[in-house]
């Protein structure tokens, strides 16, 4: 069982830059880098959606036209994370950011085709 642990949130003020981690851990070396992933973002009384997304390997990658220019997604499957550069930041990206595997094939988009949710890191933009 694959085990993904979200790191590098925190408060930082409009304009600024944070880079969040995603690590997995257990049997993962036939797993995560095969798969999808994709960080996902829940803001208080709103769901989860999607911020980006990158393949296996990494020769593509999606957003959220919202960051996109802002946030870059890539990842090191020999160390089996999935980074997210995150600049420019706003005080609308406040969020909970999750990372998760793709385990369907139906709506790279939605939250509805990942699984193995991490537990979160919690990233405020404010002054």
């Amino acid at each position: 069982q694959v085990r993904l642990v979200e790191s590098g949130g925190g408060l930082v003020q409009p304009g600024g830059s944070l880079r969040l981690t995603c690590a997995a851990s257990g049997h993962t070396s036939s797993t995560f880098s095969e798969k999808v992933v994709g960080w996902f973002r829940q803001a208080p009384g709103k769901e989860r959606s999607f911020v980006a997304a990158i393949i296996s390997g990494g020769s593509r990658t999606y957003y959220v036209d919202s960051v996109k220019g802002r946030f870059t997604i890539t990842r090191d499957d020999a160390k089996n994370t999935v980074m997210l550069q995150m600049k420019d930041l706003k005080p609308e990206d406040t969020a909970v950011y999750y990372c998760a595997v793709r385990i369907r094939d139906t709506n790279t988009f939605h939250s509805s085709d990942y699984g193995l949710w991490g537990q979160g890191t919690q990233v405020t933009v404010s002054s």
